[in-house]
């Protein structure tokens, strides 16, 4: 302990800011640092700082301003590099009506190209790839628009695959590649019904709205096929076009609007959620406008496409007379 002492009274104090550092304790023939941190109180101002007292070497208390000099001056500014490329971060978020960055970066694209740059220079927007060089100035949008257009890019790529896999199976059930088609046109149709929802309700076409886009998908060329199926059915039982449409507008509408009630039931209670809202909207409002839709033009559609088809196999099958 004695030793200790010894070595901090001779020991050559630092003050920096806040805090005084005794640099030369000697313990074992190594350096060690010891830092004396003032309390928050005690360094609220630069003032608290040069108040400080110490020791001289004839135990006098000196303060801290006697012996330094202050000088205000203002710190470089920080160069920052992004893949070893110079780059200036600028940062905002959005508030209010328009929560989304999308319409901040559509109404930023005017007031961009009004920028004066000098002579043989120009500005480029870059939305997904990094800037390739730095001959040019380029304004790359990151942050949550970047995770946006990554989020959609993805759902995009999901959705294409899954008409495709709808397509193929239909095709595999139907031995059939015009009829699937006309079954897929609710898709489209819903679409119509989920673009409605969100601007009756003033709500913003979110990620989760695609996600529920993609569910919605299936359960309406669901309905297509009980249609059709059934239209199908009862022209190889003989019965002429337009009655066998009849015929299944008849029996299958009520089990088609028991799967929409179904679906809107089931997603009405999160319609008012603010997270899950984009995906009730557009079960609820797809489902609905695009069932309506489908009981009417689809087998519009079908009758246009197969008309010929079907009317020449009932004059093919009316030619056949029957041998004794």
């Amino acid at each position: 302990m004695s030793t200790m002492r010894h070595c901090v009274r001779h020991a050559r104090i630092v003050c920096a800011n806040t805090f005084r550092k005794f640099q030369s304790l000697h313990h074992n023939a190594s350096d060690i640092g010891i830092v004396l941190s003032l309390d928050d109180t005690n360094k609220t101002s630069l003032q608290d700082i040069l108040q400080l007292k110490i020791k001289g070497s004839q135990g006098k208390l000196v303060p801290v301003s006697d012996l330094v000099n202050i000088r205000q001056d203002t710190l470089q500014k920080t160069i920052y590099r992004k893949d070893q490329k110079q780059v200036v971060y600028v940062t905002a978020d959005m508030a209010g009506e328009l929560e989304s960055p999308v319409y901040a970066i559509l109404g930023m694209k005017e007031k961009l190209q009004k920028i004066e740059l000098p002579k043989g220079y120009k500005l480029d927007e870059l939305y997904l790839e990094q800037p390739s060089n730095e001959s040019n100035f380029a304004v790359k949008w990151d942050g949550e628009w970047q995770i946006t257009l990554e989020v959609f890019q993805d759902l995009g790529t999901a959705f294409l695959v899954v008409i495709i896999i709808i397509y193929m199976l239909i095709v595999g059930w139907f031995q059939n590649f015009k009829t699937p088609l006309v079954m897929m046109m609710a898709i489209p149709l819903s679409l119509i019904g989920i673009v409605l929802g969100h601007w009756l309700l003033g709500a913003f076409f979110t990620a989760t709205s695609f996600i529920g886009m993609i569910a919605l998908a299936g359960v309406m060329v669901r309905n297509s096929v009980l249609l059709i199926d059934f239209i199908e059915i009862r022209l190889n039982d003989g019965i002429p076009l337009k009655q066998a449409i009849i015929d299944a507008g008849a029996v299958r509408t009520t089990p088609i609007l028991l799967t929409t009630g179904a679906v809107v039931i089931g997603a009405s209670i999160i319609l008012f959620d603010p997270i899950f809202q984009g995906l009730a909207i557009s079960l609820v409002a797809g489902a609905i406008v695009s069932t309506i839709l489908t009981l009417i033009i689809v087998p519009m559609v079908y009758y246009m496409t197969e008309k010929k088809k079907w009317e020449n196999n009932s004059n093919n099958n009316d030619n056949i007379k029957p041998t004794e």
